[in-house]
């Protein structure tokens, strides 16, 4: 029986005791703040990262892994494993997923399986979980990759962001949809589509955006089970608080509450909020 390891990176955010409990590694990006370099969540944690950008400074920089990082992880794991799936965020937003593929060409010990997640933050993290229960069950890792595939088709994420400016100024949302946002002070409502953050809709209040959200969320609840998570950026109180309340209309959906980090609070800012489901397994 081949041995599956899963490797992802560290804007998954999965909880240290899950990654503990399944044996899931982590490499972590880079944030860079007024020159100095951080990885994420090792050298900076996230109510740490908020205390130090929060104002108009300059924005930190984000930057991926580098692939000697990959390179050296996937050698370490090839003494014990025979394979290692590889989750990472959108290859429409960052170079990670490509580094891991140039990294698993490099190393010959260990079969490097990369799975680009097209997405982020905790729904990223719905598959690196979903990955490490199946090879902890000892399933073959093409079996866990197709499993993957499926669960792309019921995956879904929605987010707002409380300003545009960190979006447009990072390169991840186009100068005239943030101008657009800033005049007529909207909401907008962002998801990933192809890969990349793009306006969903345009929504006058943080209050109706979630509302909204919580809307479609209801619409995939109707008929089937799902794990999901509410996300955000420095707003803890207020994720736990939506989180009851959507409990409660949901008792048929398993809810976590998540947060963005550093690398992608970089680009949402202080205050984004976040609603991500998938159908839960075996359902």
């Amino acid at each position: 029986m081949l041995k599956t390891v899963i490797v992802t990176d560290s804007t998954a955010y999965v909880p240290d005791d899950i990654k503990e409990e399944l044996g899931i590694h982590t490499i972590p990006l880079l944030v860079t703040i007024d020159g100095k370099a951080f990885k994420e969540d090792v050298d900076l944690t996230t109510g740490a990262f908020y205390d130090l950008v929060r104002g108009k400074g300059p924005l930190p920089k984000t930057s991926q892994p580098a692939i000697g990082d990959f390179e050296a992880l996937y050698e370490k794991l090839s003494k014990d494993y025979d394979a290692v799936i590889s989750i990472h965020l959108s290859s429409g937003i960052s170079g990670t997923y490509m580094g891991a593929v140039q990294a698993g060409e490099m190393v010959g010990d260990i079969e490097v399986l990369p799975f680009d997640s097209e997405i982020s933050a905790y729904p990223q993290g719905f598959y690196v979980v979903r990955a490490a229960q199946l090879a902890n069950e000892g399933r073959h890792p093409h079996e866990i990759i197709e499993e993957l595939h499926q669960m792309k088709k019921t995956l879904k994420a929605y987010f707002m962001v409380d300003d545009l400016s960190h979006l447009q100024r990072g390169g991840r949302l186009s100068g005239a949809q943030a101008l657009v946002g800033g005049l007529l002070q909207v909401k907008p409502i962002l998801h990933f589509e192809d890969k990349v953050i793009v306006p969903f809709e345009k929504i006058r209040t943080s209050k109706k955006a979630m509302k909204r959200i919580a809307d479609l969320l209801a619409e995939d609840a109707k008929d089937q089970l799902l794990d999901a998570a509410v996300i955000h950026a420095n707003r803890y109180e207020e994720a736990v608080e939506w989180k009851e309340i959507l409990e409660k209309k949901h008792p048929n959906v398993d809810f976590t509450v998540s947060h963005f980090g550093p690398v992608i609070g970089t680009h949402l800012g202080e205050g984004a909020m976040g609603l991500g489901w998938v159908k839960r397994r075996g359902t």
